[in-house]
């Protein structure tokens, strides 16, 4: 390694210290917020599109925004770690094959248009339930114990709900 990728691999670190960005690729709907400079005062302005290009390149990596203002296609290219950017925002992932979408300039309407990525393996993920292994005989008493509880609870349920449909039931008869 080189000092000059020494000194990039450093400033790349110094840069991502300051910034907590997203995962996203192209095909994702995102927010940049860009802070903007007007005089002497400084704003921060939301820009939402299409990510259309990723480039990693370590320092100078760099996405394109696609985003359609007033019936016209608006592309810009930001810098990663650029210090205009305040802060990126994932707004949905989309479902795509390719990693440049070009295509999507020469489109309008409908046909422009990017599915959303499906997530129903990784909600299954997040609520797992994770039991522990008992390890001594007292321990797999209570978890026994505590599964016959949660069971009974769950028929008390169901009990509860055939009475109050009987209930309903009777009322409209009388009715």
């Amino acid at each position: 390694m080189n000092t000059l990728e020494k000194f990039e691999k450093e400033q790349l670190e110094n840069l991502k210290a300051g910034k907590n960005l997203p995962e996203f690729n192209p095909g994702d709907t995102v927010k940049v917020h860009l802070k903007v400079k007007e005089g002497e005062k400084e704003r921060i302005q939301v820009y939402e599109g299409v990510c259309i290009a990723k480039k990693n390149a370590g320092i100078n990596s760099s996405f394109t925004v696609r985003k359609i203002s007033y019936g016209e296609g608006i592309e810009r290219v930001l810098p990663l770690y650029s210090p205009q950017i305040s802060k990126i925002e994932l707004v949905k992932s989309g479902d795509v094959r390719r990693s440049k979408l070009y295509y999507l300039r020469g489109r309008s309407g409908k046909s422009a248009r990017i599915s959303e990525k499906n997530t129903f393996g990784q909600a299954k993920v997040e609520n797992k339930i994770e039991y522990k292994v008992p390890t001594s005989d007292n321990e797999t008493e209570k978890a026994k114990a505590l599964d016959s509880k949660e069971s009974k609870d769950d028929l008390n349920l169901t009990k509860k709900d055939k009475n109050s449909n009987q209930d309903k039931i009777d009322s409209k008869k009388k009715d």
